[in-house]
């Protein structure tokens, strides 16, 4: 990206959100470029943008521009995977950047979740959000069952201070088109090309548990446990509620949901599974698993 266009494409994000809300569809966020350090291997319509130009861009450009126009919408940093925690940390250093992000958009396909906690700890104001992610590979022969590699996933993301899961792609066929790429990911739900078939993947299965049960605005709380291969994590809901979904990956067994209250429960978990629990009060703390 060249610094001479920055006028003109923070101009650019000021008519697409005034236009998108005249047609009655305001939007909450957007950032300065999808995946701003990869060309995509040539693979699809790509920009890069170096540390330095996205500080500039946001700090001197579409931040003001945002404020001087009373723009509401938020700007998020990065749309990129968690292996550039280094660089966020370089961006929010600076207090020109810093005045206008409320957050981080990240990915999921290199580094490790436990980045936005990274991130979370030298900036606590600064919300994340894991903007993307989803089955890399449309012909894996367990794609419609493989729940638990999503359960586990989606929980070490919710517990490394992410405000939502937003995956990659909504629909797709059994070749995962149509996409520009052409890369061979899958979405949510695959609808066959010839018989229009439609088959929910194992992405879509371990999203339900966690959408049905964890309201918005809802709080992550305390949940600790030992037992290998068992994930957990707790939120307790504005109505006063609590959910808990557990995700096991190992074989078949009875665990103890216990809180400080000495409210207890045991849960049967079948092997390769993912459970949900909901319930209506309980103690202001989290409990052990």
């Amino acid at each position: 990206m060249q610094r001479k266009h920055f006028p003109t494409y923070a101009e650019y994000f000021r008519k697409f959100l005034e236009c998108y809300a005249a047609a009655g569809v305001p939007v909450d966020a957007v950032t300065v470029q999808n995946e701003v350090d990869t060309d995509q291997e040539g693979l699809m319509p790509a920009c890069l943008w170096s540390q330095t130009s996205e500080m500039r861009f946001i700090g001197e450009h579409l931040g003001p521009h945002f404020a001087e126009r009373n723009i509401s919408s938020k700007i998020w940093l990065l749309d990129h995977n968690y292996d550039l925690w280094g660089r966020v940390l370089g961006e929010l250093a600076d207090p020109k950047v810093r005045r206008f992000v409320d957050g981080v958009a990240w990915h999921g396909y290199a580094g490790d979740p436990s980045a936005m906690t990274v991130v979370q700890k030298e900036h606590p104001d600064v919300h994340m959000y894991w903007t993307e992610g989803g089955p890399e590979d449309v012909h894996d022969p367990h794609l419609e069952t493989n729940w638990t590699f999503w359960g586990v996933r989606f929980t070490d993301i919710m517990n490394n201070w992410a405000r939502c899961v937003i995956t990659w792609n909504l629909m797709l066929d059994e070749n995962g088109k149509p996409n520009i790429g052409p890369f061979a990911c899958a979405g949510l739900v695959t609808v066959g090309s010839e018989t229009q078939r439609i088959s929910r993947n194992g992405q879509y299965w371990a999203l339900a548990h966690f959408s049905r049960a964890i309201r918005r605005g809802a709080r992550r709380i305390g949940c600790r446990g030992t037992i290998k291969k068992i994930s957990r994590v707790a939120f307790l809901n504005p109505d006063g509620s609590y959910a808990m979904v557990l995700t096991n990956a190992g074989p078949e067994r009875t665990v103890r949901v216990r809180l400080p209250s000495a409210w207890e429960a045991e849960v049967a978990l079948p092997p390769d599974s993912m459970v949900t629990l909901e319930w209506n009060s309980a103690p202001p703390h989290g409990g052990n698993l």
